[in-house]
């Protein structure tokens, strides 16, 4: 229920561009063009002999294309006018990867292709249509590339050759994480987990042996000492390193064999997690460097920070300090390369060299915009109190011209739920900000990077726990006077459209509430949502046969006529995830009882709106709804007292 990056109904058909006190002022601001044109984002970094590539997503193409970097300093686009991204999963991951002399991709029509950058030709390796791949390593040994195969029916991991040629390597397991070779290519590893599982619940590690003709023989799983997320296996020479949640964080293991047993051995590692949810295949938050010591993302109060250590040295580096959040991360000649996230710059790739630490900007990391001023995030952390077991961590953004009031607050529940929110450049956050509202995401229980437990404690209490979360973090930011405690809006993508669902139901606490693909209707959700979510929602709530009255009462649907405050809803025609019909009935179930709700569908869009004049309208319709709604002094004072 994680987004991946029309028709309205209801009162109020017009989007309005002004402010919520000085609508004067408003050729000064953001416009939500200019913040959708902003939303440009790296991803998918692969590094070999050949160059440097990544995946740009460009909002005015409304999809990824592939950029490479040349011997002058330049970015080219590569593959013309091929547009890529992996549905694996529904979430995909792992869509390009580099060999010695091309480099491979899945276009948008879930094919592998095969790409030469030097005169930008390309081939498509794979013809069924109703195949999708994703997690590509190339085994430049044998030319040809590793991926893992969805079929109707389930996922295989296998091998395609540059002539087209495809072969299995092994199948059995319900679902595939990336696999990764050894450097002499003799040895594999790769991850699997088995409904109704979900990669970071629980999973298995693999390792097995090529022949020189590629073929794998002597595959054996290796579980965790105890139930555990195992991902991201790296070979360092022989040595197999992964991380592992089995001690309670994602933290580095070396796993070896020992007379036939696998042993973990605990790297050197503080107790935080050095990796997030996996989602999507082809992570990468470590890496083994050139000479020996290694590079790797940890996850400190809800911030990425990179870490290097030498080989022979037992002292920790931080590099980038300047930046919040690492993905990519690989080694490749002297070098380590990644993406790099701030909150003042838009995506950067890094070249950084292990000896020296010093940081090189190579693409990207430019202002969003000359001369205006960028909130900046705040981390913030509520008290456990009232008998909760954890406090709840998050990020404030203040708007740009506070006044002598505390300002309406924007709360912003993220999807997943088993995600999280970082402190990362945002326009969309930086848009609210310029019209006079504060903003605060909340990593809510649940949230992934802050250790196994954190993220086990939403079992079962979806719904409630993250609702409560919410509110706690309204209540400690208006309690400091951040925040008003009369105008509070809350706002959540797919599973965070679902929480405000819960809020409005379950609080008068809120101003309104703005849904956005969200879920409505999890029994409908369960029986009809992809394979790779298919068990979520029985560990979020429970199975519905052992709780059924859990599963009435957490239903959004079941209890339309008690919002009362205003709504607004956005969904996508095409969304695979949250079947777009539970929207339509959510909404006419409002509007039957007497609610002030309003919807906005966009036939062509898909779970997350990826085309800019979606985008745009999404803003706008907001800040529309936000500004009609935002109270005035005395309203609601009784309820709030």
């Amino acid at each position: 229920m994680r987004t991946t990056h029309g028709y309205s109904s209801g009162a109020d058909q017009s989007p309005v561009s002004g402010s919520v006190g000085a609508p004067g002022d408003a050729p000064s601001w953001l416009s939500a063009w200019e913040a959708t044109s902003a939303l440009r984002q790296f991803g998918e970094l692969a590094v070999s002999e050949q160059g440097i590539f990544w995946l740009t997503y460009e909002p005015a193409v409304g999809g990824s294309v592939i950029t490479g970097l040349d011997a002058s300093g330049s970015c080219n686009q590569i593959g013309g006018a091929l547009t890529v991204r992996s549905r694996v999963n529904g979430y995909g991951g792992g869509a390009l990867c580099a060999s010695a002399g091309c480099l491979y991709a899945v276009s948008e029509q879930q094919q592998i292709v095969r790409l030469d950058p030097g005169n930008n030709q390309s081939r498509v390796l794979t013809v069924n249509g109703q195949d999708c791949f994703g997690g590509l390593v190339p085994d430049t040994r044998r030319q040809r590339v590793l991926a893992v195969r969805e079929t109707a029916t389930g996922q295989e991991l296998v091998a395609v050759d540059d002539q087209g040629g495809l072969e299995l390597l092994h199948q059995g397991e319900d679902f595939y994480g990336a696999p990764v070779l050894s450097p002499d290519g003799r040895r594999i590893a790769w991850i699997s987990w088995q409904l109704p599982d979900m990669p970071w619940i629980r999973s298995t590690l693999w390792t097995a042996e090529l022949d020189a003709q590629g073929v794998l023989g002597n595959a054996c799983a290796w579980s965790a000492p105890i139930d555990a997320s195992v991902q991201q296996p790296v070979f360092d020479g022989d040595d197999l390193w992964v991380l592992s949640d089995h001690d309670g964080w994602w933290q580095p293991f070396r796993f070896v064999v020992h007379n036939n047993i696998g042993v973990w051995l605990k790297g050197d590692a503080p107790a935080l997690d050095h990796a997030n949810a996996p989602w999507q295949l082809g992570e990468s938050h470590h890496c083994c460097l050139p000479h020996g010591g290694w590079a790797r993302v940890m996850y400190s109060q809800g911030a990425g920070e990179l870490w290097l250590r030498r080989r022979g040295s037992c002292a920790l580096v931080r590099l980038a300090e300047q930046y919040s959040d690492f993905r990519c991360v690989q080694s490749c000649g002297e070098y380590v390369y990644c993406i790099a996230r701030s909150a003042n710059v838009l995506d950067a790739v890094l070249q950084i060299h292990p000896e020296t630490g010093k940081v090189d900007v190579l693409a990207g990391g430019e202002a969003p915009w000359a001369n205006r001023r960028i909130a900046q995030p705040i981390p913030f952390e509520t008290l456990p109190g009232d008998g909760a077991e954890f406090s709840v961590p998050g990020f404030f953004y203040s708007p740009e011209t506070p006044g002598d009031e505390p300002p309406p607050l924007i709360l912003i529940a993220h999807g997943g739920p088993t995600s999280a929110a970082y402190p990362v450049f945002n326009p969309q956050i930086q848009f609210w900000c310029q019209r006079g509202f504060a903003v605060a995401e909340v990593n809510y229980r649940g949230s992934s990077g802050f250790g196994r437990a954190y993220r086990m404690s939403l079992a079962g209490r979806w719904g409630e726990a993250d609702v409560e979360d919410m509110e706690r973090a309204a209540d400690h930011l208006s309690g400091l006077r951040l925040a008003s405690r009369r105008n509070v809006f809350i706002q959540g993508r797919s599973s965070g459209g679902y929480t405000v669902l819960m809020a409005m139901i379950r609080s008068e606490r809120f101003a309104g509430g703005a849904s956005l693909y969200g879920v409505t209707d999890p029994l409908r959700l369960r029986a009809m949502t992809h394979r790779f979510e298919s068990g979520y929602l029985d560990w979020l709530l429970g199975s519905p046969e052992a709780f059924p009255e859990r599963w009435h009462e957490r239903t959004p649907m079941n209890h339309a006529a008690s919002i009362t405050t205003p709504s607004i809803f956005f969904q996508g025609g095409r969304d695979q995830v949250v079947v777009p019909e539970q929207t339509r009935a959510m909404v006419s179930a409002i509007q039957a009882a007497g609610g002030l709700v309003q919807l906005h569908w966009f036939e062509d869009e898909g779970h997350g709106f990826r085309q800019q004049a979606n985008q745009v309208g999404v803003l706008e319709w907001l800040f529309s709804f936000y500004r009609k709604h935002s109270l005035k002094a005395g309203d609601r004072a009784d309820n709030l007292s």
